[in-house]
């Protein structure tokens, strides 16, 4: 019997091990951290061995192959022992790869990857095409393939470290949203390694296959890569003869024509033209036609967390844009705002570089509100920098203190530029927090 060790709990974790479980494997889940009790009740009624607070090593290092969660780096000690063991480290995404003969829409990006996801699979679901959600986004790929749920089509949201994971995988229509500084601290703080992470959702591609990517975007073009795939290349400056947007209008030519104006699309801002573009040329890859993408998009609603209104009260707007969890992302955050902004910003920082967002901040910015446990990076380069700046290190001080300075006609805009892990427990739960609060004032 096969012997498949799991790192990591979480749904691509135990999505892993159940799979492992039906495949005939002897399956071994082992957290370093504390594993939640739903997820330990839903592995005992598995038949499915667990351990927690920590890893047995010797037994691991035995496995004939190990499925690491996508948070666990390349240079955890474990993962490198069983690299240097010759054992084979996947991801949980590879792994149900291996089982599935669904076709697979990969999408990727520092920025936007959610949104093009989620409109990606309405558009197709909405004009009948058999298609599911896997990746970062629900239910874990290996648990749909588990469970026998198969469709058509899977539209999967890939993070640089679900790549990092992948050998033999391969989508039949890879997208590629854009590459910007993020994650730098687990590259090294090296840009070039982060890009070639991005890159590798064009592997494996054949000449039936085809790859969408952002030909405006500079991190994309200085490391693009060869593929035998069909290129689609979507732009907002009239570069590509594929898809562009142009005097209000969007075009994307993939199969045809597609024509609408920019503001019949349901998301707004330049970054969600972009979003909006790349799943349209996904749409007609995949067969749909002008009328059944309108009708899509008509009925589209985004995910919470990426530029929710929470309500408007004295004449000062709230929106809850927790989902920014990097530099480029509120920058667009910010770029989209007619208003003066109340900003708030903080939490971990991956490394970010201020200076790239530093002209647009002073620009649309009235009053910065950092929010963390330690906020000094952020002070010094703006406040050094003649902006106002305030310190609070609680989202119910950081709330009162945005109502404290804002004035009527003001947006106080929720855009961290961060990841969540110093006061919250993910980017969710900072936004929930959010509204919470604003709507108890």
């Amino acid at each position: 019997m096969k012997k498949i060790a799991i790192l990591g709990a979480g749904e691509s974790g135990v999505g892993a091990a159940i799979l492992g479980k039906v495949k005939g494997m002897e399956v071994l889940v082992s957290d370093s951290g504390k594993i939640s009790e739903s997820r330990k009740q839903e592995l005992r009624e598995s038949g499915i061995e667990y351990e927690e607070g920590g890893h047995s090593e010797e037994r691991i290092c035995g496995s004939d192959l190990v499925v690491k969660s996508p948070g666990i780096p390349e240079d955890a000690p474990l993962v490198v022992e069983l690299r240097s063991k010759g054992i084979p480290v996947i991801s949980e995404i590879e792994f149900a790869g291996y089982y599935s003969k669904a076709k697979m829409i990969g999408i990727t990006g520092a920025n936007g990857k959610t949104t093009t996801t989620l409109l990606t699979h309405h558009l197709l679901t909405s004009a009948g095409v058999s298609a599911s959600l896997a990746g970062n986004i629900g239910k874990s790929l290996a648990r749909q393939v588990a469970n026998g749920d198969e469709s058509e089509w899977y539209v999967i949201e890939l993070s640089s470290f679900q790549l990092d994971g992948m050998e033999k995988f391969r989508c039949d229509v890879g997208v590629l949203c854009n590459i910007t500084p993020d994650h730098m601290d687990r590259y090294d703080h090296d840009f070039s390694k982060y890009a070639r992470s991005k890159m590798r959702i064009t592997q494996n591609m054949r000449a039936e296959d085809t790859f969408v990517y952002n030909i405006d975007d500079e991190g994309t073009m200085a490391h693009l890569v060869e593929t035998p795939a069909r290129k689609v290349a979507v732009s907002t400056k009239g570069k590509s003869q594929e898809a562009h947007s142009e005097d209000g209008r969007v075009e994307v030519r993939v199969r045809g024509e597609y024509r609408s104006e920019v503001e019949e699309l349901p998301i707004k801002g330049i970054h969600n033209v972009y979003n909006s573009m790349m799943a349209i040329a996904v749409a007609q890859v995949v067969g749909l036609s002008e009328k059944q993408i309108k009708e899509g998009l008509k009925t589209f609603k985004n995910a919470p967390h990426r530029l929710e209104h929470v309500r408007t009260l004295d004449g000062v707007e709230y929106v809850n844009d927790s989902k920014a969890t990097n530099v480029d992302a509120a920058w667009y955050a910010l770029e989209c705002q007619k208003r003066p902004v109340i900003w708030i910003v903080g939490g971990k920082d991956k490394g970010n570089d201020y200076g790239a967002i530093y002209d647009i901040a002073k620009s649309k910015v009235r009053s910065i509100v950092c929010l963390g446990k330690d906020n000094k990076k952020i002070i010094d380069y703006f406040g050094s920098r003649g902006m106002e700046v305030h310190d609070t290190h609680s989202i119910e001080e950081c709330v009162m203190k945005c109502r404290e300075v804002a004035q009527s006609g003001d947006v106080v805009l929720l855009s961290p530029c961060c990841a969540s892990f110093d006061l919250f427990t993910s980017y969710e739960n900072r936004g929930d927090l959010f509204r919470k609060v604003v709507e108890s004032l």
